[in-house]
């Protein structure tokens, strides 16, 4: 099985450079907005996009992701409608990777099965799970796998080498280092520590390792991607979006733009190019 994940770091591994990995919030701040935000990262830079699944308890997640997560429920965004979105996005892009981020309840309650089904047929590549661990692989990991999907895991500054293989024995795609202890928008990424991370983790798996938390800006994103096989940032692009609303939370005619001018400076930085 080789999904547009695979594919992708295949093309980047040739570019010789690392991917740029965008997350934005599904529905956020509505859906119609929330779709051509995505539908123009791409062009504005983002090799991989991660979606996230608005969920009411959003563990992991700082105050501007929980932020963006709570807009998109109080505008009506689904896990129904997040699939729909995916769909709509594949109509004109069959080829950058799209990877579903967030928590097994949504899931869960949608039905595991169907849920799987049903992401596949919209285009969905990957999936990120936060709060099911290696132990609980056969709830969700080893289905999405059966059914042509990858399933990303998380290793973060904690996970020794003792725990390493079971963190990577099902995870495909690639891994996706979290770069610090804590929750998103915590803190800055460490290039000097991100890049011994990197390292030991390699030493465990052939998979590229894509590196997020703490990645704000052009030049910090550069630094990471010269450490790892991608550099992933969230938080900086939902606080744009946050910061082109109006006063009520809704959508303004700079919504658009203020993500994928961001977009564009974060990839000029992962490319060495700016």
């Amino acid at each position: 099985m080789t999904t547009r994940i695979d594919a992708r770091f295949a093309q980047l591994k040739k570019e010789n450079r690392s991917a740029f990995v965008t997350f934005l919030m599904a529905g956020d701040p509505d859906p119609v907005t929330s779709l051509e935000v995505i539908k123009a990262l791409p062009k504005a830079g983002a090799d991989i996009i991660e979606i996230g699944m608005p969920f009411t308890d959003p563990m992991a997640d700082g105050p501007s992701i929980q932020a963006a997560g709570l807009r998109a429920l109080k505008a009506g965004m689904t896990l129904k409608k997040t699939l729909a979105m995916v769909r709509d996005f594949r109509k004109a892009d069959d080829a950058t990777p799209i990877v579903l981020m967030g928590y097994y309840n949504p899931i869960y309650i949608y039905g595991v099965d169907r849920f799987l089904a049903d992401a596949k047929s919209a285009g969905v590549d990957g999936l990120i799970v936060v709060d099911l661990p290696p132990e609980e692989d056969s709830e969700l990991c080893v289905p999405a796998m059966k059914a042509g999907l990858n399933f990303i895991r998380l290793a973060t500054p904690t996970t020794d080498d003792k725990r390493l293989p079971a963190v990577l024995a099902n995870t495909s795609g690639f891994v996706y280092y979290v770069s610090v202890t804590g929750i998103t928008g915590s803190a800055s990424a460490d290039s000097r520590a991100v890049g011994e991370a990197v390292a030991r983790i390699k030493r465990h798996t052939a998979l590229p390792v894509c590196v997020g938390f703490g990645i704000r800006t052009p030049e910090a994103a550069r630094a990471i991607a010269g450490e790892a096989d991608g550099a992933v940032v969230g938080t900086a692009l939902v606080d744009a979006l946050r910061g082109s609303l109006d006063s009520s939370g809704k959508a303004t005619v700079k919504t658009v733009t203020a993500v994928t001018e961001l977009t564009a400076a974060l990839a000029a930085g992962v490319r060495g190019t700016r």
